[in-house]
Formats: structure tokens, C-alpha cells, sequence
């Protein structure tokens, strides 16, 4: 059964209306500070493969909207960057990727060691660690080519999908539960002033600028004319970006198209702010929330999870271990060497969303909890930097030390 564009929008609506109405209904939906998208997306994914599995029904929507909405969100987070308050916040945010920078060798040695002891290639092992975990579909599904072309693996692409899948389903389960235990250990409670003591000089400089993301629910005003400049400078940030991406394709500086549509964005909007023209916070905060919650929906709808369930039992006992990893890497890494404070578990409910799925996941998943427990502005500050920016060029990085091991050599 083939869902034409109008149906997938159609579809991508009811299961965010959908999200609301479990998380409505269900305390422990929200006791768990699980993100509508992913509620509503992941029993969708259930529906459709029972239909896989019972009724041998397959589903097939068309995906040309998702990659848009996408790059339109990593464009607002562009547009809502500012370089001042950035850096403001410029020693959190290093300090911040330091431990992401962790989380990568960490994935890539479990990965490999398990790999080794379980009998399989190590390549398995790396696609098993930060090369589809901390890097997603994208990062995955170039070096699953990369490996097949250049060291024999076969269907290391479609096994980077899967690994892909699987981390992005638990970085969108994991990070509310993270959160609320780590809340515990704080001793704080829903409607308790979560910010009295982790009021910073960058987390004030960083307020008027994290708006846009933190506050997903609150009314946005906005008039015609902002909202279509908005839409304009979205545009020019996706036509340039991909242009600029497509110049790089092949060369030892390639980078994603999300990178480089908000390297554009970020360049954009501190440019007109110089020139006195700044963007119209509100309408960015709109276009913002709307394209995250949309490609959230479909990316969880579209979930192929009949294929995690045909991962060979190596790849998957990894898998778990990687899972395993990132919870308590997140409780007892992020949350210490961030400050132990509530934008410290913010920063761990939002490291669990990109360390084992997307930064689209881990913004839902620190929207889930702020909406709850608070503000952090200083979160919403850094993460999307690192996550949408930095991450992509240091895993990068720690991949090819990875493979210039001695065990890759042959």
C-alpha cells in the first residue's frame, strides 16, 4: 500500500494529535517525560508491523517532505544562534563536548570488544558504536558504503540502517527516564524552582535566544510579513547549505547537508542582526517547533522495525550494550562533569537523544522535560551546537583513528 505525500502529512498530523492524547491520558507517559512524537510515532510503528507481521501488509509512505522539514529545522536552530551569547556559554559548551567526544571511543571500544568476544567482524563493532548511534541514518548509511567498497563487508549499509533505527528509538525512550532519575538524586520535584541556583552569566545571556526550542507549547505571535521573511531566510539557508554541501561531496572537508544549512543559517542571522535586522524570534520559534514535530512523526511512523528484529544476535546483544552504555554514561559522566545540577540533567536527557539517535530526538526529549520542570536555558544553548554541529566533524575523526588500527589494516 503506497501513501502518497498528502496522505504521509495526513498521517504525520493524527500521529502527533495522537502523541498528545497518550501522554494526556497516561501517567506514566508523563511521569517518564516521554516526547508526544515519540509516543505517537512509536505505536504507529507498532500498528504497521502487525501489519507486516499478521497480515503480510506493507505500508510504504512517501518520504519527500521528511528531509525538508529536516533541514528546516536545523535552519531555525541556525537562525536562533547567537554568536554572542555562544560565546557566553563557550566554556560549557567545550566542556560539553569533551564529554561527547567520550561517549565516541567509549561506543567504538564496546562496540569492537564485544564484537571480538562475540565472534564477528570488529566493522560490526564500529557499526554498532558511534558510527550510526552518535552519527544516525545518515553518518551510518556512508560508511556502511565505505566499508562494503573498501574493506568487503557485505550489507554493512543496511546493518548501519538498523543499528540507526534501534538507537533511535531508545534516544527517544531513554532520556525522560534518565532525567526523572537524576531528578531524584537532586531531590527536586515537578513545579519546584529548578533554576534558583544554576542561574549563570551565560544561561541569562543564553535566555532570549533557547525561547525559540524550550518553550514548544507557548503561544508564538507573529505576523504574516515575519512569517514569511522567516520562510525566506529558511529557503536561502536550505538552497545555499546544499549547494555548499554539494560542493564538498567527495573532498576531505565533506560534511552533512544539516551541517552545512546551519553553518548558512547561523551566518544569516548574526549578519542581519549586525545590520540591525534581526530575525523575528517568534516566527522561528513557530517554523522551529512545527518541522521538529513533524519529521519526528514521520521519521518514528516510517520505522522498518521488522527490521531490528532480523539484526543477526551479535549485532543486537551490542546494540543492548550500547543502550546500556549511554544510561549510564549520561547518570554518572554528563550529569557530573556538567555541573550536577538541573541543566546538567537537561544536558543528560538531551545526550541520551543524539548519543544513541538524532538531534531532532534530543531536543524533543529536553522539551519533554523542561515543559515538566522547568527552564534551562543554558541546555538549549549547547546542545544544539554540538549536536548539529560539532559532533559530526569529531566523529568523523574518531571513526578514521578507529580504523587505522592494526585489526583494520587487513
Amino acid at each position: 500500500m503506497n501513501v502518497d505525500v498528502y496522505g504521509t502529512l495526513v498521517a504525520a498530523s493524527l500521529v502527533l494529535l495522537l502523541g498528545n492524547r497518550l501522554v494526556a491520558a497516561l501517567p506514566l507517559l508523563r511521569r517518564w517525560t516521554i516526547p508526544e512524537p515519540v509516543a505517537g510515532g512509536l505505536v504507529a510503528a507498532l500498528v504497521l508491523f502487525g501489519l507486516h507481521a499478521f497480515a503480510s501488509v506493507d505500508v510504504s509512505f512517501d518520504a519527500s517532505l521528511q528531509t525538508p522539514l529536516m533541514l528546516a529545522f536545523f535552519a531555525t536552530i541556525g537562525l536562533n544562534a547567537n554568536l554572542a551569547s555562544l560565546k557566553a556559554g563557550g566554556p560549557m559548551l567545550a566542556r560539553f563536548l569533551v564529554v561527547v567526544v567520550g561517549l565516541l571511543v567509549l561506543q567504538n571500544l564496546v562496540g569492537i570488544g564485544l564484537a571480538y568476544a562475540l565472534g564477528v567482524d570488529p566493522l560490526f563493532g564500529l557499526l554498532g558504536g558511534s558510527v550510526s548511534l552518535s552519527g544516525g541514518h545518515g553518518t551510518g548509511a556512508a560508511w556502511g558504503k565505505v566499508f562494503t567498497e573498501h574493506h568487503g563487508l557485505q550489507s554493512a549499509t543496511e546493518a548501519a540502517i538498523a543499528c540507526a533505527t534501534f538507537g533511535l528509538v531508545m534516544g527517544g525512550i531513554l532520556g525522560g527516564p534518565v532525567a526523572q532519575r537524576l531528578l531524584k538524586r537532586l531531590g527536586r520535584g515537578e513545579g519546584a524552582d529548578v533554576n534558583a541556583d544554576t542561574d549563570t552569566a551565560a544561561d541569562a545571556k543564553g535566555a532570549a535566544a533557547s525561547q525559540a526550542f524550550e518553550a514548544p507549547k507557548a503561544e508564538q505571535p507573529t505576523t504574516a510579513a515575519a512569517f514569511i521573511e522567516t520562510l525566506t531566510l529558511i529557503a536561502i539557508s536550505l538552497a545555499a547549505g546544499n549547494l555548499i554541501a554539494s560542493w564538498l561531496a567527495g573532498t576531505p572537508a565533506e560534511l552533512p547537508a544539516f551541517v552545512c544549512v546551519l553553518f548558512v543559517a547561523v551566518l544569516l542571522a548574526n549578519g542581519l542582526a549586525l545590520a540591525g535586522r534581526p530575525v523575528a524570534a517568534h516566527a522561528v520559534a513557530l517554523i522551529g517547533n512545527v518541522s521538529l514535530a513533524l519529521f519526528l512523526a514521520m521519521a518514528l511512523m516510517t520505522l522498518r522495525l521488522w527490521d531490528l528484529a532480523a539484526l543477526a544476535l551479535p549485532v543486537f546483544s551490542i546494540l543492548v550494550a550500547q543502550t546500556v552504555l549511554m544510561v549510564l554514561y549520561a547518570m554518572f559522566i554528563t550529569f557530573r562533569v556538567m555541573g550536577a545540577n538541573y541543566d546538567a540533567v537537561v544536558l543528560a536527557a538531551g545526550h541520551c537523544g543524539f548519543g544513541l539517535g538524532a538531534t531532532p530526538t534530543a531536543i524533543a526529549n529536553m522539551q519533554a522535560v523542561t515543559a515538566r520542570f522547568g527552564h534551562s536555558h543554558l541546555a538549549f544553548l549547547v546542545v544544539p551546537m554540538v549536536a548539529a554541529f560539532f559532533i559530526d566533524i569529531a566523529n568523523a575523526l574518531v571513526i578514521k583513528l578507529f580504523l587505522a588500527l592494526p585489526i583494520f589494516s587487513t
